[in-house]
Parts: C-alpha cells; sequence; structure tokens
C-alpha cells in the first residue's frame, strides 16, 4: 500500500479493516486485530491496516519507532498465539508528519477451499 492509499484509512474512521492504538502496551488487542484482519469474516478480501502510534481520534502519539520496537511488532506473527501465521508486513512510515508503525494485514486465502 503506498503513502496515499495508507492517508486515507487512517484518516477514516476505525473499521473492520482499520484499527489504531497509541501504544503496544496491550499485546492481546493487537493480537486480536491481526487474527481478525487475517480471517476476514466481512469477506473485503483486501488486507487489513493496524497503525501504532497514533490515538483513537487520529492525534500522534509520539512513538519512537525504531527496529527494537518494529521487531517486536513482527514478533507477534510467530509467537504462537496466532495460528495458522497470518500474512502481514510491518514497516515505520511517516504519514500526516506522525511517525508511525503500520502493520498490513493479507486475509487468509486457502488455496484448497477456492476449489
Amino acid at each position: 500500500m503506498n503513502d496515499q492509499e495508507l492517508e486515507i484509512l487512517l484518516n477514516d474512521l476505525e473499521s473492520d479493516r482499520v484499527e489504531r492504538k497509541a501504544s503496544i502496551s496491550d499485546k492481546g488487542k493487537l493480537c486480536e486485530a491481526i487474527c481478525a484482519f487475517a480471517n476476514d469474516l466481512p469477506n473485503h478480501q483486501k488486507p487489513g491496516v493496524l497503525f501504532i502510534g497514533v490515538h483513537d481520534n487520529g492525534i500522534c502519539a509520539n512513538l519512537l519507532i525504531d527496529d527494537r520496537f518494529l521487531l517486536t511488532l513482527s514478533a507477534i506473527r510467530s509467537d504462537g498465539n496466532i495460528l495458522p501465521f497470518p500474512t502481514m508486513i510491518v514497516q515505520k512510515r511517516t504519514i500526516g508528519g506522525c511517525e508511525l508503525a503500520v502493520l498490513i494485514v493479507e486475509p487468509f486465502r486457502c488455496s484448497v477451499c477456492a476449489l
């Protein structure tokens, strides 16, 4: 996803495809959002996006998004709490002047189910 697409999602209301978190203090909530995006129950067939470093009202939380922070987020994928492992991209992005961690979670696609 490019910066323009992400900015549109960031500035829109939270939905079943978009979630905002000010921090990673509640990893359970992060896992829930990632799992929901991967399951894609509304069948959008589009990725879900988790923005970390921004409050629900859209104000920047001014988090330090460094390599260690990004590695911590990446580890959520394979720590055993979400099965099967989701397909996700973890990136540092600056959107609207706010430095964010962005997790793009692809909906689960089962090749056997597509028969």
